[in-house]
């Protein structure tokens, strides 16, 4: 049997970097570059328009914002803002969708020849602020204020969320420093030490707290700058004296069927690189206490991301192999797996929103993940919905075999009741 191929949904003129779905509209905006390197490869962020064709997901550029020499490295969405990280800086952008009132003509954009393109897709390149009209769809894109974020000797902002009600947002990079920073004014309104080197991830909590993961092999809870714990994820799982691991990527998810309950979700891999590598790991944790609840390896294969669905019901992985993994949240079980998917490390990862135009999109199957890497490609992983069996069903099976159990004593021992 052949081995499992994901299908490539779209593909850009430059790497991808990083991912982002609007839940309100169903843009998929994908995001990276050739950086400011005079290679010819452009730097962009893409709004892809996605639609059910004939019962198929498909993808088509709507609109190319152009992003000059800085290449998008993450992003973080909320509501009609996008914040990117662009080297050393943070850039807000602003993007504005509504149904085109009559057939009016695409207003004039750069001269540039765009992305190869699906069927059907607008001129690609568009300066800031202009729009682009695509089939009954007007997207508008501006910039809004930017600022630098990152302050070592090779400045880089690694990554960037927004906090629950959107008012404030987080960037992390090389220097080790949390910023915190207003939307959409970024104005710093906090600034600390969270690790000795590079923070790798962090994300911020419905209630405040913060957690950072770094290079130092620490993972810590903030409470604004004031250090609330440390997470230990072997307390309760497996232990290696002579490997140490360090936290790659972390995650908040709600708990399904439970409004009040949170999980966070943590990815552990190998601080070096071996010839014959150990496993990495996922460890779910409870939001309030922050002690480890279930620890499971997921592969040999290096964890490069981690998303968590809207519902906190599923995990989605990407490797530095360019392999891509489903798992279900409760019990960290693998669900969908596609070996080396991309060829290449995959840079992130993104599920389709469970709310808006989500489940129009996803038609019959239980959760679709989207997923980009450095070869330029993003592919869709469609996780087919898995069959249960009715309780009356099961209620009417259990009375019938206890009928045929009856029928079957009766006739072999006659007189049994």
């Amino acid at each position: 049997m052949g081995r499992r191929r994901a299908p490539e949904l779209y593909r850009a003129p430059f790497p991808l970097y990083a991912l982002q779905v609007d839940p309100s509209t169903g843009l998929l905006i994908a995001a990276g570059g050739g950086g400011a390197a005079k290679t010819g490869i452009k730097n962009g962020v893409h709004f892809l328009q996605l639609e059910r064709i004939n019962g198929r997901l498909s993808a088509s550029l709507l609109h190319s914002h152009d992003t000059e020499t800085r290449a998008t490295m993450n992003l973080a969405l909320a509501g009609d803002i996008l914040a990117a990280g662009q080297d050393a800086h943070c850039q807000l952008l602003r993007f504005q969708a509504h149904q085109q009132q009559g057939n009016k003509a695409e207003k004039a954009g750069s001269k540039e020849q765009g992305p190869r393109q699906r069927k059907g897709a607008a001129p690609a390149e568009k300066k800031c602020g202009a729009e682009t009209q695509h089939e009954g769809l007007e997207l508008r894109v501006e910039n809004l204020q930017a600022v630098q974020t990152d302050f070592s000797s090779d400045p880089l902002q690694k990554v960037v969320c927004f906090n629950h009600d959107t008012t404030l947002l987080a960037t992390g990079g090389t220097d080790g420093y949390v910023r915190v920073w207003k939307v959409p004014s970024l104005e710093k309104v906090l600034e600390f030490k969270a690790h000795e080197g590079e923070i790798e991830d962090l994300a911020l909590g419905p209630d405040g707290k913060l957690v950072t993961v770094g290079r130092d092999l620490k993972a810590s809870v903030w409470q604004k700058d004031q250090l609330v714990t440390q997470l230990h994820w072997q307390e309760n799982g497996p232990t290696f004296s002579s490997t140490p691991y360090r936290y790659q990527a972390c995650r908040f998810g709600q708990v399904p069927d439970q409004p009040a309950g949170l999980r966070l979700f943590t990815v552990q891999i190998p601080h070096k690189r071996l010839r014959q590598p150990p496993p990495c790991y996922l460890t779910a944790w409870d939001g309030s206490n922050f002690l480890p609840l279930r620890t499971k390896s997921c592969g040999h294969e290096v964890v490069s991301c981690l998303d968590v669905s809207e519902s906190g019901t599923f995990l989605g992985l990407g490797t530095v192999t360019g392999s891509v993994a489903i798992y279900i949240a409760f019990s960290l079980q693998c669900l969908y797996y596609v070996r080396e998917a991309h060829g290449i490390v995959v840079t992130d990862v993104a599920f389709l929103p469970e709310k808006g135009r989500g489940p129009e999109l996803l038609g019959s199957h239980e959760t679709a993940l989207f997923s980009v890497a450095v070869d330029s490609r993003c592919q869709l992983h469609l996780l087919p919905s898995r069959r249960s069996v009715p309780v009356w069903l099961l209620l009417l099976l259990c009375v019938g075999l206890i009928i045929v159990t009856i029928l079957l004593l009766q006739s072999a021992f006659p007189g049994f009741l």
